[in-house]
């Protein structure tokens, strides 16, 4: 949800990052390199009238074969070559590359084969989406980019990681998206005002709100985060506004709320749709009197000096109309979609990840522990590319773990038809059997591992029964027990 123009919308009038992006065209980005892995995320850009270039290995012997393809790792006003490709099974004369209206035509001269969506070619025409695999060797994905991602207006580079890692927040991603992303998070942190993350379901909206309070004055203060949709509506005002000593019932102990513990800090609403009307209205008092508020049983008033970043999958429409014009901010967070090319560099981080919670896949992935990524093929890299996301950061990971499971060897791959849980379609709940009959289920079917598990659990966001469901268990007390067995946290 990244607009064309970095923009903050500020309710009654938008505050407008300066400089428009630069024109877009067809790039090359490499997803996946068997030989040089270190390279995901480079791009290779074409001008309109550049002629056809050569990409192949190294340098061509005696200065022949015309212009080449040259990589860049592209930055925010900054565009740094790369040495040649030096991937041995490709010629040094592979493809022959000239842009044509919204795609690339592609010839392929040398002698490594060219597979295009599972098929083998020798002339194409890759347009904005399309992955390019050099079999073996290399898979190039065509992406439309700026000549120039536009320069920083409010955060900086020289706090930017090392190219493809992840940033001091946790953030991953070369794409302009997410450099735009940086670029509004640290605008709206200075800002200081109260803020309405917008995103799909997964994009990372409670990672963008750390982030603002961390770049924020308020970062040595409490960052108190929850998700609206899992508090009981009967609790709703205690959770928001806590009480004091004895009330409702002796014993009772004072408690500070929400609220109160973000005191000086940031209090971060997920689906802060979700709250009642009436409760939104009792929130939206709390704002307009400059954070004054009343626990329950209390006679008294408090006082909160809180910052509040609500968050929402939703139209903001579904806030209440009050409440919506108070968060005075706008904040957006693209799904995977719109920064498909940054899908490599994150299944790389997210199997790293994967790694350390899990011992079984460093054995089996890791050339060695603490070896950096864990070995891919590029099938997984492909079809993770060419994957429609809905929950964002959360189906990915789920299909990293599925592809672990599936995976014989020791590389992960993505073998089609081989996925252990069922991502919708689910069958009904069914009633629960003796415990006799559930030991003999159990010894009759095959025991799930530790992978698939995890990958269950992720699909379906934690839900113990749909997870035993989806993995074939006869009950959730068996998933309970495998998860006790694996250490798998519920």
């Amino acid at each position: 949800m990244v607009h064309d123009s970095s923009t903050v919308d500020t309710g009654s009038s938008r505050g407008v990052l300066p400089g428009p992006r630069d024109h877009e065209a067809p790039a090359l980005m490499i997803a996946w390199a068997a030989a040089e892995p270190e390279r995901v995320g480079e791009v290779a850009l074409f001008e309109p009238d550049g002629g056809a270039r050569i990409l192949g290995r190294g340098e061509p012997a005696g200065g022949a074969g015309g212009a080449r393809v040259v990589f860049h790792r592209q930055r925010p006003g900054a565009l740094e070559r790369t040495a040649p490709l030096g991937s041995p099974g490709l010629s040094r004369e592979q493809l022959r590359v000239r842009l044509e209206g919204r795609g690339l035509r592609i010839e392929r001269v040398g002698k490594c084969a060219m597979e295009l969506r599972g098929e083998r070619v020798d002339r194409c025409v890759l347009e904005p989406g399309d992955a390019l695999l050099l079999k073996g060797q290399l898979l190039l994905f065509c992406a439309r980019r700026p000549r120039e991602i536009e320069p920083l207006h409010s955060a900086s580079l020289a706090d930017a990681p090392a190219f493809g890692a992840p940033d001091v927040h946790g953030i991953v991603g070369e794409s302009p998206a997410i450099w735009r992303l940086r670029d509004q998070l640290a605008w709206v942190a200075k800002a200081d005002e109260h803020t309405l993350v917008l995103g799909g379901s997964g994009s990372g909206k409670e990672l963008c709100a750390r982030a603002v309070h961390a770049l924020s004055a308020r970062a040595r203060g409490p960052f108190v985060a929850r998700n609206a949709a899992t508090i009981p509506q009967g609790l709703i005002d205690a959770e928001l506004f806590g009480n004091v000593k004895g009330y409702p019932n002796p014993g009772m102990p004072e408690r500070p709320g929400l609220i109160g513990a973000a005191d000086g800090g940031t209090l971060f609403l997920d689906e802060i749709g979700e709250l009642p009307q009436g409760l939104q209205a009792n929130l939206l008092r709390v704002l307009d009197e400059g954070g004054e508020y009343h626990a329950l049983g209390g006679s008294t008033a408090r006082r909160s000096r809180f910052r509040l970043l609500g968050a929402t999958n939703r139209d903001p429409a579904a806030l209440k109309h009050d409440l919506a014009a108070r968060l005075v901010l706008r904040l957006d967070v693209p799904g995977l979609d719109e920064r498909r090319e940054d899908i490599p560099l994150l299944a790389r981080h997210l199997l790293q990840r994967a790694a350390a919670k899990s011992p079984e896949a460093t054995r089996r992935f890791l050339a060695s522990p603490g070896a950096g990524a864990p070995r891919v093929k590029a099938s997984l890299i492909e079809h993770l590319l060419r994957t429609r996301y809905t929950t964002n950061m959360r189906e990915l990971g789920a299909l990293l773990w599925r592809a672990m499971s599936a995976s014989t060897g020791d590389a992960i791959e993505w073998i089609s038809g081989s996925t252990t849980t069922t991502p919708t379609g689910l069958p009904p709940p069914q009633d629960e059997p003796s415990a006799a009959a559930e030991e003999a289920t159990t010894a009759e079917a095959r025991e799930p591992s530790e992978a698939e598990i995890r990958a269950g659990l992720e699909e379906h966001r934690g839900n113990i029964v749909r997870t035993a469901q989806a993995l074939g268990l006869s009950s959730r007390y068996v998933l309970y027990r495998l998860m006790r067995k694996h250490g798998i946290e519920g």
